[in-house]
């Protein structure tokens, strides 16, 4: 396949989509207005959506001959990927998400680094944005080391090779070649996919550059921040098992410390009667959460005005909030991270149940 700079290789943008009745429209609307010469198609797999979203793109698909609906019957992101790469007309296959919004040059920087960086997977940082406290806190907990355990592809300034992007553009043939997305992985599926690309084509297969840019708008509660990690630890667990337990060390690194820290404590409740300073190390540990928290808040807080913030003016956090909110989201991150992960380890070596 000729893989020049200056030619525009056709594209297929895929968007998995359960309820987004806000955002879809503009994601699409988007999308087409990028200008991008030679988009083949939009194709969006719809998970069950039980809001206006399937109406909303029906409208579209009527209007735009490059849009095409999907029923992705077995609910999952996985299957809708796998779905919409076997109907992929583009040369490209492009991710996206139905819950973001994009910079203008999206699919132009996409294809621009895929075809230069001769990379299998490209994409940019993860940036975020908030309308609500809760989404604040998170948004500006993940710029921290204990929030994404150093991943580069959170470092909006990182340009070069790692182990996964946010998203990911692709060559269409290399995706069906290597099999498509697991279907085990009901998240997590697309850091499973970049272990197989670079275990198959290598250290340079997963190229990030923040000239690839898009937003995310994170959970907007904490129950549901809860719910998500908990999903990613089950995920983590399941690719790790996929791939006998050769993961980046930071997506293990939280398991480690918590599981140490509990048997420590238990050690000292049981044998030592607690006297072994249990209650200091703990105060610590939360002092070192807290401090962390002030420094990002600090450190974000152009960003966080400029970029972040999305919500009306009146009701934007002030320094003190954010803080609270980092060091709570900072928590529960690792704390149900860890819950997910031990919980599919439970499901598979006590009862015996594979994949999710």
């Amino acid at each position: 396949m000729e893989k020049t700079v200056n030619r525009k290789p056709s594209v297929t943008i895929a968007i998995p989509v359960l309820n987004e009745e806000n955002f879809i429209e503009d994601v699409i609307q988007c999308f087409l207005g990028m200008g991008y010469p030679n988009l083949k198609e939009i194709i969006i797999a719809d998970g069950g959506s039980t809001d206006s979203t399937i109406e909303i793109v029906k409208k579209l698909e009527k209007k735009y001959d490059k849009i095409k609906l999907l029923n992705n019957s077995d609910k999952f992101q996985s299957f809708a990927l796998n779905q919409m790469i076997e109907l992929a007309e583009g040369e490209v296959f492009l991710r996206a998400d139905g819950h973001c919004e994009y910079d203008i040059n999206y699919i132009e920087n996409c294809v621009e680094a895929l075809l230069t960086s001769n990379a299998r997977n490209v994409g940019g940082s993860q940036r975020y944005k908030a309308k609500n406290v809760v989404q604040s806190g998170i948004a500006l907990a993940v710029q921290s080391f204990f929030g994404n355990g150093g991943a580069k592809y959170m470092d909006q300034t990182f340009e070069g090779f790692g182990d996964t992007v946010f998203l990911g553009c692709f060559w269409t043939e290399d995706l069906k070649k290597i099999g498509g997305f697991s279907t085990k992985n009901v998240t997590n599926q697309d850091s499973e996919l970049n272990l197989r690309l670079i275990e198959k084509y290598g250290a340079s297969s997963i190229f990030i550059t923040p000239k690839i840019k898009s937003w995310y708008y994170p959970r907007a509660n904490f129950l549901d921040l809860f719910k998500q990690y908990f999903k990613y630890g089950r995920g983590r667990f399941i690719t790790s098992s996929i791939h006998n337990g050769e993961m980046p060390f930071r997506t293990k690194a939280p398991i480690y410390l918590i599981i140490t820290l509990i048997t420590f404590y238990l050690i000292d409740l049981i044998i030592f009667k607690w006297s072994l300073a249990s209650t200091a190390i703990s105060l610590s540990i939360i002092s070192i959460f807290i401090f962390e928290s002030i420094r990002v808040c600090i450190e974000m807080r152009k960003v966080f005005d400029k970029e972040i913030w999305d919500g009306e003016e009146d009701k934007k956090p002030g320094t003190l909030t954010n803080i609270i909110n980092v060091f709570f989201s900072i928590l529960l991150i690792n704390l149900s991270y860890f819950c997910g992960y031990i919980y599919q380890f439970l499901r598979k070596n006590i009862l015996n149940v594979e994949g999710w």
